[in-house]
């Protein structure tokens, strides 16, 4: 009975530990950054400073409490700007769609964005950014 308890107990973590790793790294997204957001605070910017490289295009992912997105910029090295139509809620858990980068320079400095966030008793939601060569 400990022995079958044991194995249940294994596979649940190894299958919880192997879906979230899939997810990160499905269709070779890089991780940018991220940051806490609540729903105090209705303006935040993702500065990119580990991952340098040229990208195609960006992915927005929410974590702990959903996210209403009002407006997003995406700033370049190159002094560039794009602004990002992503006017729509992303669930707790929830990821934006791909967001095509135009023009050739597509070195990422920031990603800046205006949202509401819903959260309950304080507690702050994540928003995760991710990039693809």
């Amino acid at each position: 009975m400990r022995l079958s308890r044991a194995l249940l107990l294994a596979a649940v973590v190894l299958t919880g530990g192997a879906s979230a790793t899939v997810g990160e790294a499905s269709e070779d997204w890089t991780f940018l950054g991220q940051r806490q957001v609540s729903d105090r605070v209705d303006h935040d910017v993702i500065v990119v400073t580990g991952a340098e490289g040229k990208f195609s295009a960006t992915q927005l992912r929410v974590l702990r409490a959903a996210v209403d997105f009002h407006r997003v910029q995406v700033h370049f090295r190159n002094g560039g700007r794009q602004e990002v139509e992503l006017r729509h809620t992303i669930p707790a858990g929830g990821e934006s769609r791909r967001i095509d980068l135009e023009g050739d320079d597509r070195v990422i400095k920031s990603v800046e964005f205006w949202y509401d966030a819903r959260t309950i008793r304080g507690r702050r939601a994540v928003v995760r950014l991710f990039g693809q060569p």
